[in-house]
């Protein structure tokens, strides 16, 4: 059997003239999970139109693609163009399991959360002549997944070909998140087998890692054992936990014994009751500086996350935010418009206030304002997004995030990952198009590499930097 997996571009990503590096870092791990489940003799190619060219002059016997709401009309339209030829398609995903009716028409076989179990009866049912229009992946379990197909990924085309994921799902429930819609009707967070994971990680080449995983800390049992058989290896990682996680026991010292250099953590917002509303009570009455301080003693970047246009928010929540971020030595910031999705307890509760504005889904991206805010218009709120990123990155707020550090090596280390990642897009953009990742990922490693964890006085502090700031 001929298949081909394709991972359509996301809409905001679609430009002929610049590509932003977040869109060249991760292979797509789903598709490659999926093609793992298929006969050995099955001819498999994966497309990630992200960073190659899609043709569509091809006949394959099976074209799955993956949905996520701001490529919905993009795979609307490759599953259109397939099915007219008679190519047999399926289509799986967040939209797609968000919204199965909008996706029907466009498919022969539908896949509603997730697929580790129900891929491999699709297939059974397929040889047997007698595959279903819908499978839902109510039974949940990492135990007896096959490897990844990593053969299938040009590790290549990617900043981070060694990307991985060892658990699915997350035990919170922000009501702003897709996880409770994709995973309703069955375990909503679920591991793998400690020794299939370290099988993983001693398959990929170098030494850094980037788990993909929305919560890494999130089983401490799993985590720890995780740890304890990475200490030695070597690595250098990054990934996400949350606030709790980082303060809770000494699950994080554990991590960064095991090589944690970086971590993704959710602030979302600085206001106890937004936090409250959205029902992120993992982060609510947490002490946001303590934890800031325990990841920079142990040498820990920081990327945080923030929403802007929930209900508590007016027109000075972007300069406070950018304020407080950048005092507190934040390494990067990943700001979104707060974004109703279909599925979402968020979505239910925004569209029941008459404030949905529209479902236009290719504007769903969180730099758009999709829906009416309370304590602001459309236009500030977006004017607002784009004004924070402009501030947070000024070279002058590098230097001052820098030098809150306190010791040389996180200081210029700071300076290093951030300047690279937001003020060098020109140059990701040329070593992008010439193909030349690879090539950066030793200077990636280098960065992250440890420094010393003990503080200095401020003296120590460059005098240009202080200076700066």
């Amino acid at each position: 059997m001929k298949v081909k997996l394709v991972l359509p571009s996301l809409t905001e990503c679609d430009s002929p003239h610049f590509r932003p590096i977040k869109y060249s870092l991760f292979p797509p791990l789903g598709l490659a999970s999926l093609a793992s489940w298929l006969d050995p003799d099955d001819e498999v190619e994966i497309v990630d139109e992200h960073v190659m060219p899609l043709t569509t002059d091809d006949e394959p016997d099976l074209v799955g693609i993956e949905v996520y709401i701001t490529n919905a009309r993009r795979a609307y339209a490759l599953a259109d163009h397939y099915r007219a030829k008679g190519v047999r398609v399926i289509l799986g995903g967040l939209h797609v399991t968000s919204l199965p009716e909008e996706a029907a028409p466009h498919a022969d076989h539908l896949f509603l959360g997730p697929a580790d179990a129900t891929f491999p009866k699709f297939l059974a049912d397929l040889k047997a002549g007698c595959p279903q229009p819908r499978y839902v992946g109510t039974e949940r379990s990492l135990i007896g997944v096959p490897p990844l197909r990593r053969d299938l990924i040009r590790r290549e085309l990617y900043l981070v070909p060694n990307s991985i994921v060892v658990s699915r799902g997350c035990p919170h429930h922000c009501d702003f998140c897709y996880k409770d819609a994709f995973f309703e009707g069955g375990k909503g967070f679920y591991v793998q087998k400690v020794d299939d994971a370290l099988a993983e990680i001693e398959r990929l080449p170098g030494k850094h890692l980037y788990f993909l995983d929305d919560h890494l800390l999130g089983n401490r049992p799993f985590a720890e054992a995780l740890f304890a058989g990475m200490k030695g290896m070597g690595r250098l990682f990054q990934g996400a936990s949350t606030v709790d996680g980082v303060l809770r026991g000494d699950l994080i010292e554990k991590a960064v014994d095991a090589g944690l250099r970086s971590l993704f953590l959710g602030f979302e917002t600085l206001d106890p009751r937004a936090l409250k509303t959205a029902n992120k009570t993992q982060n609510v009455g947490r002490d946001y500086d303590r934890a800031i301080r325990r990841l920079d003693d142990l040498g820990v970047m920081i990327n945080g996350s923030f929403v802007f246009g929930l209900d508590g928010d007016g027109p000075d929540v972007f300069s406070r935010t950018v304020d407080w971020a950048v005092s507190r030595g934040l390494t990067t910031a990943t700001f979104h418009v707060a974004t109703p999705y279909p599925g979402t307890a968020y979505f239910k509760r925004i569209e029941a206030e008459g404030r949905l504005l529209h479902r236009d889904w290719d504007r769903y991206d969180t730099r758009q304002a999709v829906f009416q805010p309370i304590g602001m218009t459309t236009t500030q709120l977006e004017e607002g997004y784009w004004r924070s990123y402009r501030d947070f990155y000024r070279w002058s707020n590098i230097a001052r995030g820098a030098a809150a550090h306190g010791t040389w090596g996180r200081s210029l280390k700071h300076l290093a990952y951030s300047g690279a990642w937001k003020k060098l897009e020109p140059l990701w953009d040329t070593v992008i198009r010439a193909r030349r990742l690879r090539g950066m990922r030793p200077l990636l490693e280098s960065v992250l590499r440890t420094v010393p964890v003990l503080r200095a006085g401020e003296d120590d502090l460059p005098t240009a930097l202080k200076e700066a700031a």
